[in-house]
C-alpha cells in the first residue's frame, strides 16, 4: 500500500514535520511517497530516514518536483 503526501509549496521543515506526522500514523511496511519542492527537501529527507529507522527508496526529482518513497 502506497500512502501520497502532497507538500508542494511548503517551506522546509515542514514537509518534513507532516511526512513525520504522516509516517506515526500508517502501518509498519507501508510506502510513503513524499512531493516537494523545497530546496533543501533531499538532504532533509535522507537524514530524517537515517535519524528513525526509515528506508529511503528513492528520490526523483521530476522537474523542480522532489518525490520521495520512503518503506516505514
Amino acid at each position: 500500500m502506497t500512502e501520497i503526501l502532497n507538500c508542494k509549496g511548503m517551506k522546509c521543515p515542514q514537509p518534513i514535520l507532516k511526512a513525520a506526522i504522516k509516517a506515526n500514523t500508517l502501518a509498519p511496511g507501508t510506502t510513503l511517497e513524499v512531493h516537494a519542492d523545497c530546496h533543501s527537501f533531499s538532504q532533509d529527507i535522507q537524514k530524517w530516514c537515517n535519524d528513525n529507522g526509515k528506508v529511503l527508496i528513492s528520490i526523483v526529482d521530476k522537474g523542480g518536483l522532489k518525490v520521495a518513497t520512503i518503506q516505514l
